[in-house]
């Protein structure tokens, strides 16, 4: 039987899945990969990530049944499904983790992380994070987190094992992390420097070239300076393999020069290498492809990136562009015209699809165009087929795209997309009917909760 047959006998009414107990183990308290049956009852979980759902302008967490489509259960008794013990005021960004079936919330206006467990649909506070972040994220065992804070121009490194740090670093504006956070890589906003964070062992001297190592009177972690001639980054992926950081040089998008990809080997940058740190830089860039097309996101699939970005057009507006390079010949195999505006959102789905998703889009070529007269769709959503290297949709706008969830084995995806709920076909990028998913308040992400493993949804 495959995954997909067994996810779908999983999902019938209870009455089937008595029937059909022995094959599916629906009788039983378990479903997919063994994990336990939550207390929702529900095997296909979407986590939305929702503001101003109260009177007093707080924010929920919400489940929804990606099987039926519905937020409420199947057989309509219990009308709708919360995690239970969230606090935050504005959730923004869910980082999914449902192989270690968690999830981390990330609240914008309180600053707040908060650990969904997955298995329990509940949640608590991460201690330790201070203060607003423009980028956060935990590590796969919950040990760390790191966030840049531009208020107080700091990297934060938070270790709920032993001391956390406040690193300096003015500007401080995103972070990029490998899944087991053995690779920390810092970002500066509007300059061409690149930080990866040292944990120093027992009685190390502070290397002499550190940007910042704290606490001053004993340091534990350091802020290193990564060699390379970087051209406004923005971020950085990770190898299939582990071996390279590929970080993404903007470019003209963000006020620079040429947007390119820059092959980073994480031998280098290792956070807690063993050994003491010789004088000089860590491990510089290896080598540096030019992106015509812009680069500000990317998804890696074996050796092919997927790189998202914009491109100034002759009228001088911004036009999306999706860069296909081959990451072991350094060849771009294709570029195609996708949604404009800052690309945030990209992941896999059935079918063969890429989505990806944007915001501001209106203020590119394709809004642009459409203004004039011309039949253009401009929304900030787009749907790329991977077997045929085609875009087949760019959806119509409904405000930006700030969630995306493929619902792995069904056939669908979710998003957030002007603050509601939408749910798309990956066989040909229609829109599915939505009525009894959309919610109250305002939808800014879109998790799901129950897929085989981390690529579903999870950035750094």
């Amino acid at each position: 039987m495959t995954n997909r047959s067994w996810r779908y006998w999983c999902g019938l009414p209870l009455l089937a899945c008595a029937t059909f107990a022995v094959l599916c183990g629906c009788g039983q308290t378990f479903f997919f990969a063994g994990r336990n049956l939550p207390p929702s009852g529900i095997s296909n979980r979407v986590l939305v990530a929702i503001q101003n759902a109260t009177f007093s302008g707080g924010g929920t967490l919400q489940i929804e049944d990606a099987y039926y489509d519905v937020r409420h259960s199947y057989n309509d008794k219990t009308p709708s499904f919360f995690v239970t013990g969230y606090a935050g005021k504005s959730p923004v960004t869910i980082q999914n983790k449902p192989a270690e079936r968690f999830g981390a919330v990330y609240s914008a206006t309180d600053g707040s992380l908060a650990i969904v467990n997955y298995a329990k649909e509940s949640a608590i506070d991460f201690k330790g994070v201070t203060g607003l972040s423009s980028s956060i994220f935990v590590s796969n065992d919950l040990r760390y987190a790191f966030s840049a804070n531009q208020i107080q121009h700091v990297l934060e490194v938070v270790d709920t094992q032993g001391p956390s740090v406040a690193l300096n670093l003015p500007n401080a504006f995103r972070v990029s992390i490998n899944p087991g956070a053995s690779v920390v890589l810092v970002f500066v906003q509007d300059s061409d420097l690149v930080y990866s964070v040292l944990r120093l062992q027992n009685n190390q001297p502070a290397p002499p070239n550190a940007e910042d190592c704290e606490p001053q009177n004993l340091p534990i972690y350091c802020l290193m300076p990564v060699a390379g001639n970087f051209d406004r980054p923005t971020k950085a992926v990770f190898s299939s393999d582990g071996k390279t950081a590929y970080i993404l040089n903007c470019g003209p998008e963000c006020g620079g020069h040429q947007a390119s990809v820059s092959y980073l080997p994480t031998a280098g940058v290792i956070m807690q290498s063993g050994a003491p740190v010789p004088p000089g830089s860590p491990t510089a860039v290896a080598a540096t492809v030019p992106i015509p097309g812009g680069a500000t996101d990317a998804l890696v699939s074996g050796t092919t990136l997927y790189l998202a970005g914009q491109q100034r057009q002759s009228d001088g507006y911004l036009g999306g562009v999706l860069t296909v390079l081959n990451t072991a010949t350094q060849q771009i195999a294709g570029s195609y015209s996708i949604s404009d505006g800052n690309h945030t959102k990209m992941v896999l789905g059935d079918d063969n699809t890429l989505w990806i998703g944007s915001q501001l889009c209106t203020q590119g070529e394709r809004f642009h165009q459409a203004q004039g007269g011309a039949n253009v769709q401009f929304g900030c959503l787009t749907m790329f087929n991977t077997a045929t290297n085609s875009v087949t949709m760019v959806d119509a706008y409904k405000g930006d795209a700030t969630g995306i969830a493929p619902i792995t084995y069904l056939g669908k995806v979710y998003t957030a997309e002007g603050g509601q709920v939408y749910i798309y076909s990956t066989a040909d990028g229609t829109m599915r009917d939505n009525t009894n998913v959309t919610v109250v308040g305002t939808a800014y992400d879109v998790a799901y909760m129950d897929a085989p493993d981390d690529d579903n949804n999870t950035y750094y």
